[in-house]
C-alpha cells in the first residue's frame, strides 16, 4: 500500500511541475527575448549615431604614448651577430 502511495504522489509532483514549466517557461523565454531586442535596438541607435559624422571626418579615440627617444641614442651603434666557429 504504502508502494502505491508513493506512486501516486511522485506522478502527482511530476505533474504539477510539469504544469508549472509550461506556465513559466514561456514567460522567461519572452523576457529574455525582449531583452536581447532591447540591446540589438541599442547597439543600432549607437552606431547611427557614429554614422553621423559627415564623411571624411577623423576622430582619434585613443592615442598611444610616444616612446622616449632619448634612452635609443644612448644604446650606440648596432652590430649584427655573426657566429664565428
Amino acid at each position: 500500500m504504502a508502494f502505491i502511495k508513493f506512486i501516486f504522489i511522485a506522478i502527482l509532483v511530476l505533474w504539477i511541475i510539469r504544469m508549472l514549466i509550461r506556465l513559466i517557461l514561456p514567460m522567461l523565454f519572452n523576457n529574455l527575448a525582449s531583452k536581447m531586442q532591447q540591446q540589438a535596438s541599442g547597439q543600432g541607435q549607437q552606431q547611427q549615431q557614429r554614422r553621423s559624422k559627415p564623411e571624411g571626418a577623423i576622430s582619434i579615440d585613443y592615442m598611444p604614448p610616444k616612446p622616449d627617444q632619448s634612452k635609443t641614442d644612448k644604446l650606440g651603434d648596432f652590430v649584427d651577430y655573426e657566429e664565428v666557429k
